[in-house]
């Protein structure tokens, strides 16, 4: 599909007509801060807004509400006639929308996908509002603390990854001519979600979907770096003491999946990154 970059500067008709027809057929993904901010908005757990509105444990929000006339069911939260009914509360998918958000060699860069900007094929009307920048676009969707969410929590699902190449490297699995752990990250990365949730277990999603933060910060890094901490001692509380390489095995695929579960709740090219991780894993010694 073509691909439009764009600057912080570029005009485009971003002016939002509130039609709602953008809260109709979409894969919005989750974080767990975003999670979190549904559930705030929603004066509800997180558990519970994740059991009640998302799939997957948590990584996809449910669209299950009143179709359109194109079939597309609404976004579980939009409310006919009225809208979001979580609006402050919504996700970096939704503040963005119609634009996207690539992450390149550390830098950050706007697009839009197809030939035509998305907004005009089911909202022409925007045509007669007025025109903005997108970085103009982006402050009065208050965008800036939701960015810099996915961003850490990019660095949290490196992290995670990590762990399981320790498992992997140096632990002695791939020493041990074992061939089956890279193949089982192969599958996991093209494997559909609700198998790959089912596959690392609900001990595990809760854990990444819904930490045990004491003082939970509003800082989103702040959140994001403490529920870092939270993994990386349920990871040593679990296989601080494994030896043998079947246990090895077995954690080393549970974490991996968990780093690769987490970077679809991104909207990451999961399975791009598991053939990253397999390359880079065989780089160093690992056998497939």
């Amino acid at each position: 599909m073509q691909t439009t970059k764009l600057s912080d500067e570029s005009i485009l008709p971003l002016t939002c007509s509130r039609s709602g027809s953008c809260c109709f057929g979409k894969a919005v993904m989750l974080n767990p801060w975003e999670l979190l901010c549904f559930s705030k908005e929603k004066k509800i757990t997180a558990r519970e807004f994740r059991d009640l509105y998302t799939d997957f444990g948590g990584i996809r929000l449910t669209f299950n509400g009143k179709p359109d006339k194109k079939g597309q069911n609404a976004c579980s939260q939009y409310v006919d006639g009225f809208g979001c009914s979580v609006h402050l509360g919504r996700p970096l998918a939704c503040r963005l929308y119609p634009l996207g958000r690539q992450i390149q060699f550390n830098k950050a860069a706007y697009i839009y996908e197809g030939k035509t900007f998305p907004c005009l094929i089911d909202c022409a009307e925007v045509l007669d509002l007025p025109k903005m920048s997108v970085g103009e676009y982006l402050d009065g969707q208050k965008a800036g603390s939701f960015e810099n969410a996915q961003d850490e929590y990019l660095i949290v699902m490196q992290n995670i990854a990590d762990i399981a190449f320790e498992l992997l490297l140096d632990a002695g699995l791939a020493a041990s001519g074992d061939t089956k752990t890279l193949a089982t990250w192969r599958i996991m990365g093209n494997e559909p979600p609700e198998k790959l949730a089912e596959r690392i277990g609900t001990t595990w999603i809760d854990y990444l979907m819904l930490p045990k933060i004491i003082d939970k910060a509003e800082n989103p890094q702040t959140f994001a770096q403490k529920h870092n901490d939270f993994l990386l001692l349920k990871a040593q509380e679990a296989f601080g003491n494994i030896q043998t390489t079947d246990e090895l095995h077995e954690a080393c695929v549970l974490i991996m999946g968990l780093a690769l579960h987490l970077s679809r709740g991104l909207g990451a090219d999961t399975k791009g990154i598991a053939e990253h991780w397999i390359e880079t894993a065989k780089n160093h010694g690992a056998l497939e």
